[in-house]
C-alpha cells in the first residue's frame, strides 16, 4: 500500500521538477546538458503548438524562444514558417508540408504522416516576421559541423537581437573550438547584450562587451555603442565614449590607407595612358592631341577579340585578355605608324601645326569609330579572375583595380628593359640625345622617328585593354584621359619614364585625397593649378631629360 501510494506521487513530483527545468531553461539559467535535453522537449512541443493562434507580434517572440530551446527540430521548424511551408492540421498537430497537398511532415518529430483527412491551413507570417525568421534560421548553423558554415551564421549573429539569440550565441560558445568562430560570437554577444537582449546584465558585462566592441573597430559596432538606449551609469559613458573616439581614429586611418589605393589604382590607370605619350611626346617632342583614340583603338580592339571569341571559340572567353593585348599593341602601333608616316613626319619643329593636326585627326577617328561601331557603348566582359574583391582590414581591394595596378607595374618594367636593353632602345635613346651623331653613325633616324611613334601608339593600345575593364568602351573613351596624360608627362619630366611613374602615382593619389574635401571637378582645378605653379619653379619637370625638346 505505501509503495502504491507512493507512486502517483513520485510522478507528480517528477513532472514537477520538469515543469521548473523548462521554466529555467526559457529564462536563461545555465543547466546541465543533460537536464536540458530532458526538459526541453515539453517546452518545444507548447511553444510550437502556440504557432498558429498567435499574432504576429507574438509568433516573433515565439520563434525567439524555439531559436534559444536548442531543440534539434527548432531550425526546421522556423525555416518552414519563413518559408510559408508550416501548416497547422486539424487534430492540432502543427505540419511541414510542400505545398497543401503535401508530402506532409510532423514539425515535431521529422516524420512522414501520410494522408490527412483535414487540409491543413498556412501559418501566416508577415514579411518583418519573415526577416527575422530568417536571421533565427542563420543562427541555428552555428551548431553545424560545417565551419564555413559556422562562420556564417556568426558573421551574421552580430545584427540579431532578442534573448533567443542572445542564448543559442551563448551555447554556441560553449562548444566552438575555431577562435576565429569564437571570437566572431564573443562579439555578437556583445553586440546582443549592449541591444538589451539580457536585461538582467550587470554593469561588468556591459563593460567588457564595450571593451570588444572598441576591438572590432568597425563602422558596425560603433553604431552598435552609439545606438545602445541602455540606461549609462558614469563608468558605461566614460567606456563608451572613450571606444566610440578609438573606433573613429582608426576608421579615419583606415579611410586615408582606402584613399591610397584608390589613388594607386587612378595611378596605374594614370600611367597606362600616359606611357606611351612620355614617349611620343617627352621623346619626340610631338604633341599628339590623337593619342587618346590610340587608347580607343585598343579598347575596340578587345571588344572585336571577344566578339570573335564568343561567336568560334566561347571556351577561350576567359583568356581573351591575353589575345586582346597582343591585338590592341599591334593595332594601335600600326596606326601611330601610319600617322607618323603620312602627317608627323612632315611637321617636325612646328608644334602649334601639329597640334592642330593630331587634334582634327582625333575628331576624324572619332567620327570613324561612331560610323563602323555606333555611337553606343560596348560591353567587354571581365575574365572571373578579375571580379569581385576581398577584405583587408577595413579596406576593400576589388579584383579588377588590383590587376590593373600589377599590370601597369608590368607594362612600364618591359618598356624600361626594352629600351634600355635592346638596340632599337639604343637607337632611339641616341636620336633622342644628339641626332645629328646618330645619324653620322648609320642609324636611319626617319625610322626611329616612326617606330618610336608606334612604340608610343601601341603602349595606348594596351592601356585601352586595361581600361575597357573598367571604363566604357565609347569612341569617347580616349578624350578623358589625355588632358590627364600631359599633365603626368609634364609634371613627372618630359620624357622621362621614371618621372611619368612618380607622376601619375603621385596626382593619383593627390586627387583621391582632395576629392572627399574639394569634389572630383574642383580636386581637378586644384592639382592643375599646383602643377602651374610647379612648372613655374621646375619648368623640366620633377626629371629632367636631355633631348631636342629640350634643347630647342
Amino acid at each position: 500500500m505505501i509503495a502504491a501510494s507512493l507512486k502517483p506521487r513520485a510522478g507528480l513530483l517528477a513532472a514537477t521538477v520538469c515543469l521548473i527545468a523548462a521554466l529555467f531553461i526559457c529564462a536563461g539559467g545555465n543547466a546541465k546538458a543533460e537536464e536540458e535535453l530532458a526538459a526541453e522537449a515539453p517546452a518545444f512541443e507548447e511553444l510550437v503548438a502556440a504557432l498558429p493562434d498567435a499574432s504576429f507580434d507574438e509568433k516573433a517572440a515565439l520563434a525567439d524562444t524555439i531559436a534559444g530551446t536548442g531543440h534539434p527540430r527548432a531550425g526546421a521548424v522556423l525555416k518552414a514558417l519563413a518559408g510559408g511551408d508550416l501548416y497547422a492540421a486539424g487534430n492540432g498537430r502543427v505540419i511541414i508540408a510542400e505545398g497543401r497537398k503535401g508530402p506532409y511532415k510532423d514539425a515535431l518529430t521529422g516524420e512522414d504522416m501520410g494522408d490527412l483527412e483535414d487540409r491543413p491551413s498556412r501559418i501566416i507570417v508577415n514579411n518583418r516576421l519573415r526577416g527575422s525568421l530568417r536571421d533565427l534560421v542563420a543562427l541555428i548553423n552555428l551548431s553545424s559541423p560545417e565551419k564555413d558554415r559556422r562562420a556564417g551564421a556568426a558573421a551574421a549573429a552580430f545584427s540579431a537581437s532578442g534573448q533567443g539569440a542572445l542564448r543559442t550565441v551563448e551555447r554556441a560558445l560553449e562548444h566552438e573550438e575555431d577562435e576565429d568562430i569564437k571570437a566572431a560570437l564573443e562579439e555578437a554577444r556583445a553586440a546582443m547584450l549592449l541591444r538589451g537582449a539580457d536585461t538582467e546584465a550587470d554593469e561588468a558585462a556591459l563593460l567588457d562587451a564595450v571593451e570588444t566592441l572598441r576591438g572590432r573597430g568597425d563602422p558596425d559596432a560603433m553604431s552598435v555603442l552609439m545606438g545602445t538606449e541602455l540606461a549609462r551609469t558614469p563608468a558605461m559613458q566614460e567606456a563608451v565614449d572613450r571606444a566610440v573616439a578609438k573606433i573613429q581614429t582608426e576608421l579615419k586611418m583606415w579611410d586615408a590607407a582606402q584613399n591610397v589605393y584608390y589613388g594607386l589604382s587612378l595611378g596605374s590607370v594614370l600611367l597606362l595612358a600616359a606611357i606611351g605619350l612620355a614617349i611620343t611626346f617627352g621623346v619626340m617632342g610631338v604633341i599628339n592631341m590623337a593619342h587618346g583614340e590610340m587608347i580607343m583603338l585598343g579598347a575596340y580592339t578587345t571588344y572585336m577579340v571577344q566578339q570573335f571569341l564568343a561567336s568560334s571559340a566561347p571556351d577561350l572567353m576567359q583568356y581573351s585578355l591575353v589575345f586582346a593585348v597582343p591585338a590592341a599593341f599591334l593595332v594601335s602601333g600600326a596606326a601611330g605608324v601610319a600617322i607618323e608616316r603620312s602627317i608627323i613626319r612632315f611637321l617636325y619643329g612646328r608644334p602649334l601645326e601639329t597640334l592642330l593636326a593630331t587634334w582634327g585627326l582625333s575628331l576624324i577617328l572619332q567620327q570613324a569609330i561612331r560610323t563602323i561601331f555606333g555611337p553606343t557603348n560596348k560591353q567587354v566582359t571581365a575574365p572571373d579572375w578579375m571580379s569581385g574583391s576581398f577584405e583587408l582590414g577595413l579596406m576593400s581591394i576589388t579584383y579588377s583595380r588590383l590587376w590593373i595596378i600589377l599590370f601597369s607595374l608590368a607594362v612600364f618594367a618591359l618598356l624600361l628593359a626594352f629600351i634600355k636593353y635592346t638596340q632599337f632602345g639604343t637607337q632611339m635613346r641616341a636620336v633622342t640625345q644628339n641626332r645629328p651623331m646618330a645619324a653620322s653613325m648609320g642609324v636611319r633616324t626617319n625610322w626611329v622617328d616612326a617606330l618610336t611613334f608606334g612604340l608610343g601608339s601601341g603602349v595606348a593600345g594596351i592601356a585601352g585593354v586595361a581600361l575597357a575593364q573598367i571604363d566604357n568602351v565609347s569612341p569617347n573613351l580616349g578624350q578623358s584621359y589625355i588632358i590627364d596624360s600631359f599633365l603626368v608627362v609634364v609634371f613627372g619630366g618630359v620624357g622621362n619614364l621614371w618621372g611619368t611613374l612618380v607622376g601619375a602615382m603621385t596626382l593619383g593619389v593627390a586627387n583621391k585625397f582632395l576629392e572627399p574635401y574639394a569634389g572630383a571637378v574642383i580636386g581637378k582645378i586644384i592639382v592643375l593649378i599646383f602643377i602651374i605653379l610647379f612648372i613655374q619653379r621646375r619648368p623640366r619637370g620633377l626629371f629632367a631629360l636631355k633631348g631636342r625638346s629640350v634643347e630647342a
